[in-house]
C-alpha cells in the first residue's frame, strides 16, 4: 500500500469526492519515501496492478481514505 495526495493543487472535502476523481483517472501524486515513484503524478489506470489499495489523504492532508484496487 502506498500513500497518494491530490495533484495539481487540488483538495477535497469529503472522502466522496476523493473516491470518485480516483476513479475518473484524476492525477495524484505518490507519497512514499521507499518507492522509486515517490512525487511522481499517477491516476487509477497507472497503478491498478502495481498496488491492491491506496491511501489518499485529502481536507488539508488531515484525513485519510483507504481506496481498494
Amino acid at each position: 500500500m502506498t500513500t497518494l495526495t491530490p495533484a495539481y493543487g487540488r483538495d477535497y472535502k469529503n472522502k466522496n469526492d476523493v473516491i470518485t476523481d480516483f476513479n475518473n483517472n484524476k492525477d495524484f501524486i505518490i507519497n512514499d519515501m521507499f518507492s522509486p515513484y515517490n512525487g511522481k503524478s499517477c491516476n487509477k489506470s497507472d497503478i491498478k496492478n502495481v498496488y491492491k489499495s491506496v491511501k489518499i489523504r485529502y481536507n488539508k492532508l488531515q484525513k485519510i481514505c483507504i481506496v481498494k484496487l
